[in-house]
């Protein structure tokens, strides 16, 4: 099965008082054509669909218009995550529309973990993939302010509480994992997630998202997934000593820091069960920031 992750797009920033509108627009067209090129069985988009809670009608029609003219190609699969510039009530405004068009979209978090747990087809129609879909997780969502916390008892909270969230999720796709293992059929699981991971390389445009609670999350509180799917800083990158922990980067350079480095999307494949390789592939410059 193969999977192509992306996150981080930012559609409808303003960069300098200048829309990324035709940016983008180029970046989807050959996104469109790179995933039939490819034969892609599911697309993932961890998080950042838009630059902002309030995206302007151009951005979500370029969003809108993308899920439709991804329906004719072999990609039928597209999963989408919130960010921390994304709204929930946005995301969500045409989430029963969109499943109509093999589209889920996990904006938010649920009380029952069972809920981020999907499985996912390959292209023969056959379960190829167990997703754990994890979203931006919002401090409001997971801890409650103590008065007289220090910083350092915040920070640990709310680390605890992202490595609790993901462990009752992985479980829940375990388990799932070990019904379909007694059919037969052998499933690889990959995790998503939209934050700072220790040691990853940050840039002018990205944001702190956990100020004051949270720097940045070990590597060591993920659950043992076959492929983690990150967004939310904008370099590709593979974590440190964790090449199955990854982020995509951003399509498009959002920063002139970023404008002298190449963007990827990346291909990872599974097969007999588990991850067997993680293929960037350089995305074109559509428009150079000088």
């Amino acid at each position: 099965m193969r999977i192509l992750h992306t996150s981080d797009w930012h559609l409808g920033q303003h960069f300098m008082g200048r829309t990324r509108t035709r940016e983008h627009e180029a970046f989807l067209h050959w996104l469109l054509k790179l995933l039939d090129e490819k034969k892609v069985d599911a697309l993932v988009v961890a998080g950042d669909i838009f630059d902002t809670g309030t995206p302007p009608s151009y951005a979500r029609t370029l969003y809108n218009e993308f899920i439709v003219s991804l329906q004719q190609t072999c990609c039928r699969q597209l999963l989408i995550l919130g960010g921390n510039h994304d709204s929930e009530a946005t995301l969500n405004e045409g989430r029963s529309l969109l499943a109509c068009l093999n589209t889920r979209v996990t904006a938010g978090i649920s009380d029952d973990p069972e809920d981020h747990v999907m499985v996912l087809e390959d292209g023969t129609g056959s379960l190829g993939l167990i997703l754990c879909a994890v979203p931006f997780l919002r401090p409001r969502d997971l801890v409650r302010s103590a008065g007289g916390q220090s910083g350092r008892e915040k920070q640990l909270a709310m680390g605890q509480a992202i490595q609790s969230f993901y462990s009752r999720v992985f479980e829940a796709a375990r388990s799932t994992q070990a019904d379909l293992a007694r059919d037969g059929r052998a499933l690889p699981i990959l995790a998503t997630g939209h934050l700072t991971v220790v040691g990853g390389k940050s840039s002018d445009s990205v944001r702190d998202i956990y100020i004051g609670s949270l720097d940045a999350f070990p590597a060591s509180g993920f659950p043992p997934a076959d492929y983690i799917a990150l967004g939310h800083l904008h370099r590709g990158q593979a974590v440190k000593d964790r090449d199955y922990i990854r982020y995509s980067g951003s399509p498009i350079p959002l920063s002139f820091d970023e404008g002298g480095r190449d963007k990827q999307v990346l291909l990872a494949d599974f097969k007999a069960g588990a991850l067997a390789a993680v293929q960037p592939v350089a995305v074109p410059c559509f428009r150079r920031l000088v």
